[in-house]
């Protein structure tokens, strides 16, 4: 059986969130001809309705999809499901990828025996042209400067300009690459701050690339806390990457033993950021720094409020695009 990966795409205005995958691994061997050489693909897709989609995801892996994809078939989005939850659309478009010689009017005949027609429609069929999609992706991810001390750069493209450190970072699996807003206002703050001697947490680390940039800029040591494990294992890699693996630690939050830190950086979202603000207010010491973000700027006044109301001075949003970083200053 083929390996199947099942992913939720989750999108936020112009940005889009892998919010759960699944994988399910080969058992048998790998065909040749999905070795060597790149190869294209049998693409299906068709809109349903939420009920429907996920046993439509199931069938299309038991008829051999080697991946399944949701996504939003209209312009309804998703904003901030609770962290056990997966949302999916009213209207929910589901492609399949199958092996070209997969024959698509059998596979289309064998969907819609198994379910009503009316809750199938806007049948598609397609060849997709296989690519180096890290090469592809490549194409796009350029060296990035922040704050004139600190350069982001693809492996191969590093950059090491006098009085500036380098991160070496490729795209992977968790988020935080620099190219998002959200990231982007947090690398400028580390990169125009004193981080000598001090400790950082990193809260939802994802890619590790907050953590990582504030080792290279002096910090003394780094706790990386997320939910997802993939984020974790992101954040070891890049780390070594970076030969700073001996100044931090990762954890899941509940391994996580509360600590505090001269400074804490939670990039998440607005509604995690108010959920957890005693939780994440308890991790800064006293006279120490928090920064926020991933909030929209229509949230940005809500969740300063309720950081002043858990003892922080916080200054002037700063945004980008959509977005917004908080800075604040616990009193001492």
């Amino acid at each position: 059986m083929p390996r199947v990966v099942r992913i939720y795409i989750i999108w936020k205005r112009n940005w889009v969130f892998i919010k759960q995958w699944k994988l399910v691994f080969s058992t048998g061997p790998i065909s040749p001809k999905t070795t060597g050489k790149l190869m294209a693909w049998r693409q299906l897709s068709v809109v349903t309705d939420e009920t429907t989609a996920q046993q439509l995801s199931d069938f299309f892996s038991e008829l051999g999809a080697v991946s399944v994809t949701f996504s939003d078939a209209e312009d309804e989005p998703v904003y901030e499901p609770a962290i056990d939850q997966t949302i999916i659309w009213s209207n929910t478009r589901v492609t399949a990828l199958f092996e070209l010689d997969s024959d698509p009017d059998v596979l289309q005949t064998l969907v819609f025996h198994q379910f009503p027609g009316e809750a199938l429609h806007a049948w598609h069929a397609e060849v997709l042209l296989d690519q180096a999609w890290e090469r592809a992706w490549m194409e796009h991810f350029k060296p990035m400067k922040f704050a004139g001390r600190l350069w982001v750069c693809p492996t191969g493209q590093e950059n090491h300009e006098s009085g500036t450190v380098c991160m070496v970072l490729d795209p992977g699996l968790a988020f935080g690459t620099g190219t998002h807003p959200t990231t982007a206002l947090c690398l400028e703050w580390l990169a125009s701050q004193n981080l000598q001697d001090k400790v950082v947490i990193d809260y939802g680390c994802g890619s590790g690339i907050l953590g990582i940039a504030a080792l290279l800029l002096g910090a003394r040591y780094v706790h990386a806390v997320d939910i997802d494990p993939q984020a974790l294992t992101a954040t070891q890699y890049n780390a070594e990457k970076n030969h700073v693996q001996e100044r931090i630690s990762y954890y899941l939050p509940t391994e996580f033993v509360p600590l505090t830190a001269n400074i804490v950086i939670a990039n998440i979202l607005a509604n995690p950021l108010i959920e957890l603000a005693a939780q994440i207010s308890g991790l800064v010491m006293p006279g120490g720094q928090l920064i926020l973000s991933g909030i929209l700027k229509e949230q940005a006044y809500a969740v300063a409020d309720v950081y002043r109301n858990h003892g922080f001075s916080v200054a002037k949003a700063v945004d980008q695009d959509d977005w917004s970083r908080l800075d604040a200053e616990k009193s001492a």
